[in-house]
């Protein structure tokens, strides 16, 4: 699938890091380092601009790594990049570690994932049809 993108960053574009990656890494569009103080958030922006085809959106996660080794994650999770929106790519990052953490041009911050959607037409009905589940939820199923 082809997208158009528009890069105002000085990185070259996201690309896969192996064969069967889900996921591009995004990086940090900075013109000076930034800190991220213990429980700070702030909107890294990337220098990205897309236009993705109708039917598909963005997925914007965290990387495992950050996560793990740093503490750092990020907020609505995944955030969604619809297919209409074309303004720059922002990545909202959150420090959770007890530590300050460095933000700096060119980091890689977050990975992006393309996928597909459908479009839901609701149909009011009065009843929906029984399940074994029914309405247990919240850590319902599994127990015994």
């Amino acid at each position: 699938m082809k997208i158009r993108i528009i890069n105002r960053s000085r990185h070259p574009l996201p690309e896969y890091a192996t064969i069967q990656s889900a996921g591009m890494d995004l990086r940090a569009s900075l013109e000076e380092p930034l800190t991220l103080a213990p429980m700070e958030r702030r909107l890294i922006p990337t220098g990205l601009f897309i236009a993705l085809p109708d039917g598909y959106e963005a997925q914007i996660r965290p990387r495992s790594g950050l996560a793990l080794k740093k503490g750092i994650t990020l907020l609505n999770t995944p955030g969604t990049i619809d297919a209409d929106y074309r303004g720059e790519i922002g990545v909202i990052m959150v420090n959770l570690s007890d530590t300050q953490f460095e933000v700096c041009d060119g980091d890689r911050i977050a990975q992006m994932v393309i996928s597909r959607y459908e479009k839901a037409e609701w149909q009011e009905v009065d009843e929906l049809d029984v399940t074994c589940r029914g309405e247990g939820g919240f850590g319902h199923t599994g127990k015994q």
